[in-house]
């Protein structure tokens, strides 16, 4: 917890603390420890990118992916192969590695983390269509890296480059085709059965979305897009008992991130780094002010994206621990020279994520790149189901830009057999009248029927992205008006939550005096 609090106030990924702390405890440090097991740390490794992979696809916003799909997509694919190139280029001709020890090098680094460019960006909130693109990027390109790592360190020839590509769009299309149907079949079987404990849901999605990745491997296609786009599809399906599944599955990704990046720090023996210090940093620079920049804007140029956007997008390709991990497959595969590539490549990862980390926010700031004040926020909604009841329980929280912010409870006009039934304020909690007018930060408990739960939820977000006009103004449709199951009225009533809300504001002072 100290490191968490650390790497947040200096705006410093937390890979590099719990690679400092496997440091620390392994060869050369404190306990000096001695770990040299590349082959279990690799197993682990990818049963750890498994799980933060879960985790990231579960925390996409499908609303805000959506629109940098195709951009990510080019991205991912052609900016990965411009990027192997040139920092292959550099690794043979000025660094003096073989050709195969250069194109390793060149696929390992070529793979982004989103973990490391949000956490240092969280003070510098950025608009959707920078983020969706490079968290979905991230998301994506470690699928082709992955197969081009374990294609270059194969024993024997490496495969023409034309092969490679047709390898690597068959295994992308089927590892994509297993995660969106195991994350669609997981989702409806999960939405349509009821489990016996609320506690099993989080267990339940992350099998789901481990057996993406395990099914995409057997089929012979990339798991990591599997489970990545599995989790996607999970976490946009609104799933029961969501928050405590979101919570399980931000937990085990932290779990997994300082897992491994402990093993990685306790793998690496530091006597033998000062040798390839130079080495890494000068791949690492051709990577970071050639590499990244072309790939950005030759794989971006069709989408015609502000050059602003695009120089901090290059600026924003932080190396995480996925590197790193991919280091180890030639060490496993007894390639020659691989223990000297794993050293640059630890070296490389660590000395440039100290070098933009810190600067990124502040190149966001001098580039005048930020969330835009008057762009309206989304309501956070969370569902859990009422099964007996045959209702929901809706929990909605307004956020600071939402027009939500103003209207009266009576003025949001909710379908019949859904009312607002609490407002917590300031942590105070009341039950609303229809006049109540709702403010930034309020949280609403909203109770509807099954047969409305989705009208009620459209309309809520209606509401908060165009105010109380918003049916009129063309922002989502009005609710249609179903009848209210007796059995949850009565509930309602006995509660004293109150029950159906007023069609218009003078209909709700009626009924108040």
């Amino acid at each position: 917890m100290a490191a968490v609090r650390i790497s947040s106030r200096s705006g410093l990924p937390s890979l590099l603390l719990y690679l400092g702390i496997g440091i620390a405890i392994g060869q050369d440090g404190i306990f000096d420890v001695k770990f040299d097991n590349a082959e279990l740390t690799q197993v682990i490794g990818y049963a750890a990118l498994v799980v933060i992979l879960a985790e990231g696809g579960l925390g996409t916003k499908w609303k805000e992916v959506k629109p940098a799909l195709p951009a990510a997509a080019v991205l991912s694919t052609v900016g990965v192969g411009i990027s192997v190139g040139v920092t292959a280029s550099a690794a043979h001709y000025l660094v003096g590695l073989d050709w195969r020890q250069a194109l390793i090098i060149g696929a390992v680094v070529s793979s982004t983390d989103a973990a490391a460019v949000f956490s240092v960006l969280r003070k510098v909130p950025l608009p959707s269509r920078i983020t969706g693109v490079l968290e979905a990027e991230s998301g994506f390109n470690d699928a082709p890296v992955v197969i081009l790592v374990v294609a270059f360190s194969a024993v024997g020839p490496v495969e023409h480059w034309y092969v490679l590509v047709g390898e690597i769009a068959l295994e992308l299309a089927i590892g994509a085709a297993i995660g969106l149907a195991v994350g669609w079949l997981g989702a409806f079987g999960l939405r349509h059965v009821a489990l016996p404990a609320s506690g099993l849901y989080p267990i339940a999605v992350m099998a789901i979305a481990v057996s993406a990745y395990a099914t995409g491997a057997i089929a012979h296609g990339s798991g990591f897009l599997a489970v990545y786009l599995a989790a996607m599809v999970l976490g946009n399906s609104k799933l029961p008992h969501w928050p405590a599944t979101r919570g399980f599955a931000d937990g085990l990704g932290w779990l997994a991130q300082i897992g491994m990046f402990v093993l990685l720090g306790l793998l690496v023996t530091p006597h033998d780094l000062i040798d390839d210090f130079w080495p890494a940093v000068v791949v690492g620079l051709v990577l970071t002010a050639v590499a990244r920049p072309l790939s950005v804007f030759i794989s971006l140029a069709p989408f015609r994206l502000p050059h602003r956007e695009k120089a901090l997008m290059s600026w924003a390709g932080l190396r995480g621990a996925v590197p790193i991990i991919l280091a180890t497959i030639p060490m496993v595969s007894g390639i020659e020279g691989s223990t000297r590539v794993f050293n640059i490549v630890f070296v490389l990862v660590i000395v440039y994520t100290l070098i933009q980390g810190p600067t990124l926010p502040w190149l966001a700031r001098a580039l005048k790149i930020g969330d835009d004040p008057s762009e309206t926020a989304d309501l956070g909604i969370e569902s859990a189901p009422l099964e007996r009841l045959r209702g929901h329980l809706l929990s909605v929280e307004v956020p600071g830009r939402s027009k939500m912010h103003g209207v009266e409870v009576g003025e949001l006009r909710l379908p019949a057999g859904a009312a607002v039934t609490l407002v917590v304020r300031d942590g105070k909690s009341f039950v609303p009248a229809p006049t109540t007018v709702l403010r930034r930060g309020d949280e609403l408990l909203v109770v509807a029927t099954d047969p409305v739960r989705d009208a009620t939820e459209a309309r809520l977000r209606a509401v908060g992205e165009g105010g109380k006009l918003a049916g009129w103004l063309g922002t989502g449709a009005k609710a249609p008006v179903t009848p209210e199951p007796p059995h949850l009225a009565q509930l309602a009533r006995k509660l004293g939550l109150g029950g159906e809300q007023p069609a218009n504001k003078a209909e709700g002072r009626r009924a108040h005096h």
